[in-house]
């Protein structure tokens, strides 16, 4: 039997038969919402291969029906559908053309599905040089946390031409809940998760705000949650990171670099038409500066450690 250099496909389907059967998909990132797909897509019947620079990863998810492939070139071979859950520019960059990166291994036809928020202009660029290769490309962004992905009921904002739709939307539907086609011309998927990106950095550095001042005020902060949440001034990002302070479990499920990334395309994406965004500059400065002083690995709640003179909230012992 012959096998994809670098891949460990399961014995009982040669791999010549994976290659062509239109349900080999790729997988590079299996971060908190990488996995997460993974996973959706093999509960969707995929077979699943997978890729990331933690070994012990993508083991585990080996071990869960995936196919651990050592590269993201040996993905790329045995996969028609490639989908990159990375971080952002530099790493979509170089997963699919760095040194064993995606493209080169490729066939002609194959789809590229990009999931990294990254600026408007680089998904421009990147589907115009995958379509002289003449590889598709859908720039898609992904939104609705770690929960949702695990549950194949996130939210993709996408954009592309009708033939890469064509090559990936049984991929699209068994990843998501809400799939948004938003146009066929690359970036305008890029274009709308930036501007979530802004609503969702200015939410959370709004709620750290409240919460701060409720501390050093003195009010109770469990109590001011419970009210809050079941107030006019409730936002889905307060709803979903007070807790984290409440807890005092600054465990990144999103970190403080994440927003001073975003927040900076965020930024970057207006100058170029000289727009103002004044809220949205003053939260990326109190991103900065929780960064800047040590949180940036943190979960981006950590934003609230910034605001001097309050006693923030310690671990609970796990009995209460």
């Amino acid at each position: 039997m012959t096998t994809s250099p670098g891949c460990r496909c399961p014995a009982w389907q040669p791999f010549e038969e994976r290659r062509m059967d239109n349900k080999n998909i790729g997988v590079i990132g299996l971060g908190a919402m990488g996995l997460g797909i993974a996973r959706s897509l093999l509960r969707s019947g995929f077979n699943v291969h997978a890729c990331d620079v933690r070994a012990t990863v993508v083991e585990q998810f080996a071990s869960e029906g995936g196919v651990a492939c050592a590269n993201p070139a040996a993905l790329a071979a045995a996969c028609d559908v490639v989908i990159t859950v990375v971080v952002n520019a530099e790493q979509t960059e170089t997963v699919l053309y760095g040194e064993n990166g995606v493209v080169a291994a490729l066939r002609p036809g194959s789809l590229v599905i990009g999931c990294a928020t990254v600026a408007p202009t680089f998904a421009i660029e990147l589907g115009k040089r995958l379509g002289e290769q003449n590889i598709h490309y859908l720039d898609a962004p992904i939104s609705g946390g770690a929960a949702k992905a695990a549950a194949g009921q996130m939210t993709m904002m996408t954009s592309g031409p009708a033939a890469a739709y064509a090559k990936g939307d049984a991929v699209l539907a068994g990843m998501a809940g809400k799939v948004y086609r938003l146009g066929d011309a690359h970036g305008q998927g890029s274009k709308v998760k930036i501007i979530n990106q802004l609503l969702a950095g200015v939410h959370i550095a709004a709620s750290a705000e409240a919460m701060a001042l409720g501390l050093r005020e003195g009010v109770d902060p469990d109590a001011l949650y419970e009210v809050i949440t079941n107030s006019a001034g409730n936002s889905w990002m307060f709803e979903n990171r007070v807790p984290h302070i409440l807890k005092a479990d600054y465990t990144p499920l999103s970190a403080v670099d994440i927003f001073v990334k975003d927040l900076g395309l965020v930024l970057d994406t207006a100058r170029t038409s000289k727009f103002p965004l004044p809220l949205s500059a003053t939260a990326h400065q109190m991103f900065m500066q929780a960064s800047t002083a040590g949180f940036g690995r943190e979960d981006d709640s950590a934003v609230i450690k910034i605001f001097p003179g309050i006693d923030l909230p310690t671990a609970k012992p796990d009995s209460e």
